[in-house]
């Protein structure tokens, strides 16, 4: 599992393309009169914000566990990881889809399109930088996964949201462009209303993605699913261990709670089977360092057979 350093370099990657961004477009905005500028002016400065969300959440899930939060703050990042894709959603998608709509009833001619041409290729320059620093953290931990299997089974929120944000620039960044271009090759500013509208599309349907896969965290997911695959074949291989009997995982942010129940070899000696429960916690937790805590239910007794 990637750390924690991982994700704050491609949240910061992705601040700071944003924040350049947003100052770009602005001025663009301003001078051409084009609704797609404005429309990805509102998307960058509320991607800037959701930056600043992902690095309080991940600030916040450090916190030590305590009586009234035993199992941690991890948590915390879920939370602040799916408020931002409610504000990609409405920030970012309502307002272009509105915008859009407006634009259709009362189209308005580009002026100075050229400031928008420049800024947009500059931002889709500077978002493929971004997008380069995400994919790079990426690749660390998706293994031979491709990047819908990773999406779909990542338990890092911050790096999802991240990911489906810079995917969601680019692709708006490139409608904008189109729908600028267009709108100066016919003349007619329909053209702009429609990249309008689609950039709201497109930011409400990465939104609710995102916001589906963060929400599976927040309610609580196992860990990823080859992590938990390498965790049972660990308890599976110890010589101790006669059988697994259940295995439960719980994936807090950047840490991780495993409860097992097995059955173990040792029947007489109470005191040798502590001895081995405690080496196997061990291994595990040097094993997995994501494993803050571990709990050991042991059964004994002979492993039951199938006409048992």
């Amino acid at each position: 599992m990637a750390s924690s350093g991982d994700s704050t370099r491609a949240i910061l990657f992705a601040l700071g393309a944003n924040l350049a961004i947003a100052i770009a477009k602005g001025v663009a905005a301003f001078f051409t009169h084009s609704s797609a500028m404005l429309a990805e002016t509102v998307h960058s400065l509320a991607d800037c914000g959701n930056q600043l969300l992902l690095l309080l959440g991940m600030k916040q899930a450090r916190r030590p566990a305590s009586p009234e939060y035993p199992l941690g703050h991890g948590k915390a990042v879920y939370f602040w990881s799916f408020l931002v894709a409610v504000m990609l959603f409405t920030v970012g998608g309502m307002f272009s889809l509105y915008e859009g709509i407006h634009k259709l009833q009362q189209p308005e001619p580009l002026q100075k399109w050229w400031w928008a041409a420049g800024v947009l290729v500059f931002g889709i320059a500077a978002e493929g930088v971004s997008m380069r620093a995400c994919l790079q953290e990426v690749d660390k931990v998706r293994g031979d996964r491709n990047l819908w299997q990773w999406f779909r089974g990542s338990r890092q929120s911050e790096l999802v949201v991240i990911f489906g944000e810079d995917l969601a620039a680019l692709c708006g960044l490139s409608f904008a462009l189109v729908a600028v271009m267009l709108t100066v090759v016919t003349g007619n500013p329909m053209w702009d209303a429609a990249g309008t509208i689609a950039i709201g599309v497109l930011l409400i349907v990465v939104a609710v993605l995102v916001a589906i896969e963060v929400k599976a965290m927040l309610i609580g997911q196992s860990m990823a699913p080859a992590r938990l695959a390498e965790v049972r074949r660990y308890f599976e291989a110890r010589p101790e261990i006669a059988s697994v009997i259940s295995l439960i995982t719980l994936q807090l942010g950047e840490q991780a709670m495993v409860s097992v129940q097995a059955r173990m070899r040792e029947e007489q000696d109470a005191e040798a089977m502590l001895h081995q429960i405690a080496e196997i916690e061990r291994g595990l937790k040097k094993g997995f360092p994501e494993v803050r805590w571990s709990f050991f239910e042991p059964e004994i007794g002979k492993v039951p057979t199938a006409e048992q």
